[in-house]
């Protein structure tokens, strides 16, 4: 028998909840739909919020033929055909085939190039799903010929609709004797995951003697006890210690560092994932009060990463406890955020003649260069000059923080 979670698949995108920031009246995927066509995507967000429903729905909307391959099981023999097939399938006027990979961030960067000429040429619709930011997991060329779409993990009245429907429609809960007392402790464990939601509901509705399902928070609290681990690495609750994790670093206490470190080792965590926000972590919120905050993290990333579980957690433990008592000072990230204001601001200042550069003779006699005063030529390899834009002449970017190292070097 199909699992709850399956059985109550939305069949028409006008019954998918949720997601109303790319599905609602004038979002991005709803003018896609209204148009009658959909352009290459990358569908990103945590499990459970409606990736592979939503892929599906767009075919089944605009009728494209729809492939699916799973990143885990599939590689570029498998790309290939799908992509022969889907040349077999194009006909004249009418919509690119839709290939969906799910998971696509676990595809190497060869699987990933063997995509790039079906979709250059529109040959196929590439959606991919990903739980993972683009950014780091999807190949720039790749990325570049895509439209990412962020999916936010479900709100409560979202999944307290999913709860309704499922116990009103579905095939099997409709026809049982369920008492539903209470559901506060349905929609926390969920974490905004609707198959973690459904999951759990039908964990609470197995048969019992009485044949009367009670189903209320202190039954919730049992079942979930017992898998939350397993699910804390997905949903909002992943999302959650990760945030937790960040801001003890950043409020410099290495007790709840390290606990939250442990929430996320024990639930399975992508060893990548964690390192990758030490590494923010040492940029943004350490920077310039210690610069080798950033060193220790980089180093603690890329070992943890070539040695593994368990002994990786000794090297992310050490870490995150450095960060964590470290210095702070988020004057680098002050600066740039400034600097990018500044340039939205003003566009595209020209850059001051005496630092440009004059490679040419023809440069040269249009004063290219001319003025700049080279600092090695001066006591103590420093010389007064404005390296800016006249029309922003004398703007402050970054400022130095109350710390040992910025004041030195300030």
């Amino acid at each position: 028998m199909r699992p709850l979670a399956e059985r109550m698949r939305p069949q028409h995108i006008d019954s998918f909840i949720g997601q109303l920031t790319l599905l609602g009246e004038g979002m991005p995927i709803r003018r896609w739909l209204d148009a009658g066509r959909i352009p290459s995507i990358i569908l990103w967000g945590p499990p459970g919020v409606g990736k592979t429903t939503l892929a599906n729905l767009l075919a089944n909307q605009l009728n494209i033929p729809f492939q699916s391959l799973n990143a885990i099981h599939s590689g570029v023999k498998e790309v290939r055909e799908a992509i022969q097939k889907a040349e077999q399938q194009k006909f004249f006027n009418r919509h690119n085939p839709i290939l969906f990979i799910d998971e696509i961030h676990r595809f190497s960067k060869s699987q990933q190039d063997s995509l790039l000429n079906a979709v250059e040429k529109g040959i196929i619709t590439l959606i991919g799903a990903t739980t993972e930011n683009p950014s780091f997991e999807v190949i720039p060329a790749l990325l570049s010929r895509c439209q990412v779409y962020t999916l936010q993990p479900l709100l409560k009245d979202e999944l307290s609709a999913i709860l309704d429907h499922a116990l009103e429609k579905d095939e099997i809960l409709s026809t049982l004797n369920i008492d539903l007392q209470e559901k506060e402790a349905l929609l926390h464990f969920s974490g905004g995951d609707a198959r973690k939601l459904l999951n759990l509901l039908e964990l609470a509705c197995l048969p019992n003697e009485e044949n009367k399902i009670q189903i209320n928070n202190a039954l919730i609290e049992k079942i979930a006890s017992n898998i939350v681990l397993n699910y804390d690495k997905d949903g909002e609750v992943h999302y959650d210690i990760a945030s937790a994790f960040i801001k003890s670093i950043r409020g410099g206490d290495p007790q709840a560092a390290v606990y939250w470190l442990a929430r996320m080792l024990a639930a399975g965590e992508d060893l990548k994932f964690i390192g990758r926000r030490m590494i923010i972590s040492a940029a943004e919120d350490i920077g310039l009060a210690n610069p080798n905050a950033l060193l220790m993290a980089q180093t603690a990333f890329q070992a943890s990463i070539s040695v593994g579980m368990p002994e990786a957690r000794i090297i992310l433990s050490e870490a995150v406890i450095y960060l964590a008592k470290s210095a702070k000072s988020n004057a680098a990230y002050l600066a740039i955020q400034s600097a990018l204001d500044k340039v939205k601001e003003t566009g595209n200042l020209a850059v001051p003649l005496h630092l440009r550069n004059s490679p040419t003779a023809l440069m040269k006699q249009l004063n290219y260069g001319a003025g700049y005063k080279y600092s090695h030529d001066y006591p103590g390899n420093h010389v007064e000059q404005e390296y800016l834009p006249s029309e922003i002449k004398g703007s402050t970017f970054y400022t130095p923080q109350k710390n040992g190292v910025e004041n030195k070097g300030s």
